[in-house]
């Protein structure tokens, strides 16, 4: 798997891969949009509005588009846009702790949205790098969560002391959740109760420092190693593919004609001016084996 292709160069801070009617869909962060590019590097603009400015995207199963918005000051809601190209509220998220971060739709169309519990741009910047203390002991640090979000729009808010979530995957029969547990260096897995509770917390993977996930047909799972690879994990945490890189991949996800398009999300990061740089590439390269779950 050493064949890796720059599909889109020269970008900000590119997150939220999802692989959506024939072409990659992500949200290019400090441009206040989203951006959709095809296997062979065709790019767009698919969403312009700073009224939404999309922090992480999604689609309920009819194919209406959810949005978290990147501007939370004015007002912490879900967004889903209608048919008519009009945008409502899906849930009111005003109740949840500061910091919301990802989203995942799951085949029945609840949604689990997680987020920090406090702000990361702000605690990165102040981090001391001489403080040999382990992230979650510092200074302004607090536990994050993952909501549940009903097709009533109902939220349900799950508490379960996430050290920084991350990226979330659903599997394919609607029975397990994995979310990233980056400051905690591991995937974290739940069962998924028909009601979409979540319950029996478990290590799915440790030993890697996972952000955006995807999960491919053999079980296995997608992130990044924490440093500047691509990394494919079994449970249990062995490690079965690895994809190099020259910058620490953010988000990954699997897609194409066959699914088996591994789409690699690349950026250099820069705590003090995150959004300043443009070292974002969308990459590309073949997986072996394809796509399962959601996103």
């Amino acid at each position: 798997m050493t064949d890796v292709r720059v599909l889109v160069d020269g970008l900000r801070i590119v997150e939220s891969p999802r692989w959506h009617d024939g072409r990659l869909w992500f949200c290019h962060w400090g441009a206040g949009v989203a951006m959709a590019v095809d296997a062979e590097g065709r790019a767009e603009v698919v969403l312009d509005d700073p009224a939404v400015d999309p922090h992480t995207i999604g689609w309920l199963p009819d194919g209406r588009l959810l949005v978290v918005p990147k501007n939370q000051d004015a007002g912490r809601r879900l967004l889903r846009r209608e048919p008519d190209g009009t945008w409502v509220a899906h849930a009111d998220l005003s109740g949840l702790p500061a910091g919301l971060n990802e989203l995942v739709v799951d085949g029945r169309g609840n949604v689990y949205v997680n987020g920090a519990g406090f702000g990361l741009l702000e605690f990165m910047r102040d981090l001391d790098p001489d403080d040999p203390r382990p992230l979650t002991q510092r200074p302004g640090y607090a536990p994050g969560f993952i909501a549940l979000i009903t097709a009533d729009g109902a939220v349900h808010q799950q508490r379960f002391d996430i050290a920084f979530p991350n990226g979330m995957a659903v599997t394919a029969d609607n029975g397990t959740l994995i979310v990233s547990e980056s400051f905690a260096g591991c995937l974290t897995a739940f069962d998924i109760a028909a009601d979409g509770s979540l319950g029996n917390r478990r290590v799915f993977a440790g030993g890697i420092g996972p952000d955006g996930i995807c999960l491919d047909a053999d079980g296995a799972v997608w992130t990044s190693d924490g440093g500047t690879a691509a990394v494919r994990v079994a449970e249990g945490g062995q490690i079965l593919d690895r994809v190099e890189l020259d910058r620490p991949p953010f988000a990954v996800m699997l897609g194409g004609d066959d699914g088996r398009t591994l789409f690699m999300l690349a950026a250099q990061w820069n705590p003090q001016d995150p959004f300043g740089g443009t070292t974002g590439r969308v990459l590309a390269t073949t997986a072996p084996a394809p796509h399962v779950g959601w996103p």
